[in-house]
């Protein structure tokens, strides 16, 4: 019996809480359809996750062997408490860590906690595609030996837009030093389950791998799963940091959902994996045949992410990703300057694959006849190409270096400047465009003129530039 069957079950009984939540299990009290009656607390003989050793720590075992894992927990509170409890729990405060630049938000706020000195690795730039590509194993291993005494490893893999790095080479450098990897697999959830996809990390000797089942498995949001192998990573204080980090009433309706997802892939993995598969390849195939636009492939890639380029086009990703939107009511996951991202999943049917295939086609078909149907903005096919990899940028304090200079130090103030005149400055903002969520710049940084360039051209873009207080601008130490 799974954790949801088990509270089906218990919700039929005569049994009376007088405990939380305040519902009461009363799905007749709001009129709406949520699922009160299986919302529970930490009552007897529902385990509790934060000391597992019931029906939850049965559910976590499940996971750890449908992933090859060592030990995996269960998280509630999304891949990011995964990521800020590995980073903190195999660091000390003051420590250095290498990570790659294209980390999701979350890395650069646990590196802010801990006030750890990052260095970072650049991953390759695929200028045709415009996508940030793969981190190099021989990258990481130079960076390790030009900065000794660096403490664990981060790597994004796959990344947003489904480029995925060779872990096990990187695996193999770091072990080498005896330095733990850790790798936000995220996006990578449907890993290993089939042979149209790559293999999970925990397979390719990665020390931690944290997937969120909600992005690309059928479970609810925020749920994800840490996955612990070897003893290079202390895994005992990485749970120590999910026991303070991760809410202390966890909700029995999401751990239900990944119970049911594991359940579910575990049972019927072959067959939906292989029914999604077979839709998948065709519908890559069919837009192979695209003339104006292109579907955008790297040497490594996730292949259930479609990366729809418009490069050439006249057009922006946005302005595309809008069309889609507004005229063929296709909600994607998000748009970048040069391209649109389309995420598909077991869950997508043949019918939402088709309405896509049909919708890239018909705008393919008119791109190809007359691009002045898209009506660009004035002026926007004639500016010059930005490169949209990461600005390289120069670390002078870090994060928490920053926060002490502003709240202890009587000489250090900020002001305030537009982003074109921001270049030489340190910032004292996190600046990203969300989604993806990896920062372009990163208080203590000094903003380079590819940066405030970039920023300014998402701007003008449309997209919303998040982090500083102000709109078009950035917050800068006066006397950095």
């Amino acid at each position: 019996m799974n954790l949801y069957e088990m509270l089906k079950n218990y919700s039929n009984t005569d049994y009376y809480g007088f405990h939380m939540p305040g519902h009461k299990r009363n799905e007749n009290l709001t009129n709406c359809d949520l699922p009160y009656s299986i919302d529970i607390t930490e009552i007897e003989g529902f385990d509790d996750l934060h000391h597992a050793d019931g029906i939850l720590k049965e559910a976590e075992n499940k996971a750890a062997i449908l992933y090859h894992a060592q030990e995996t927990s269960f998280l509630v509170n999304g891949s990011t408490v995964g990521i800020l409890s590995a980073v903190m729990g195999c660091t000390l405060r003051g420590d250095k860590i290498l990570i790659s630049r294209n980390c999701h938000k979350s890395v650069y706020h646990a590196i802010y906690m801990n006030g750890l000195k990052p260095v970072y690795v650049y991953p390759r730039f695929y200028e045709e595609e415009e996508l940030n590509g793969p981190v190099e194993a021989s990258d990481v291993e130079e960076l390790l030996c030009q900065n000794p005494g660096i403490r664990a490893v981060v790597i994004t893999s796959p990344t947003y837009d489904g480029v995925v790095s060779d872990v096990k080479a990187i695996a193999d450098v770091t072990h080498r030093k005896n330095i733990p990897l850790i790798v936000d697999e995220a996006h990578g959830a449907h890993f290993g389950f089939h042979s149209y996809f790559p293999q999970n990390s925990n397979v390719y000797g990665a020390d931690i791998v944290i997937h969120s089942l909600h992005k690309t498995l059928p479970s609810l949001t925020q749920t994800a799963l840490i996955h612990m192998n070897g003893s290079l990573a202390d895994r005992k204080k990485i749970k120590g940091y999910l026991h303070m980090l991760q809410t202390s009433s966890p909700s029995y309706v999401l751990m239900a959902g990944m119970d049911v997802c594991m359940d579910l892939i575990s049972k019927r993995g072959s067959e939906i994996f292989e029914t999604y598969t077979v839709m998948l390849e065709k519908m890559r195939n069919s837009l192979k045949e695209l003339k104006i636009l292109r579907l955008a492939e790297t040497e490594s890639y996730d292949k259930s992410k479609l990366v729809i380029s418009v490069k050439g086009t006249g057009i922006s990703g946005r302005q595309f990703y809008e069309k889609l939107l507004n005229q063929y009511h296709l909600q994607l996951e998000m748009a970048a300057g040069s391209y649109v991202l389309a995420m598909t999943s077991v869950g997508d049917t043949q019918e939402g694959m088709s309405r896509l295939t049909s919708a890239l086609k018909e705008m393919d078909f008119l791109l190809d006849k007359k691009m002045t149907e898209f009506e660009p903005k004035a002026g926007e096919q004639g500016k010059s190409k930005v490169n949209f990899s990461l600005p390289k940028l120069r670390k002078i304090y870090t994060s928490a270096e920053v926060d002490d200079l502003l709240n202890h130090s009587s000489g250090s103030k900020v002001i305030s400047l537009q982003w074109q005149n921001a270049e030489g400055w340190i910032s004292t903002e996190y600046a990203y465009v969300y989604p993806p969520g990896t920062p372009l710049v990163v208080p203590g940084e000094e903003i380079s003129r590819e940066a405030a360039e970039l920023i300014c051209k998402y701007e003008a873009l449309g997209f919303s530039v998040e982090g500083p207080e102000r709109k078009g601008r950035i917050e800068v130490l006066a006397n950095g």
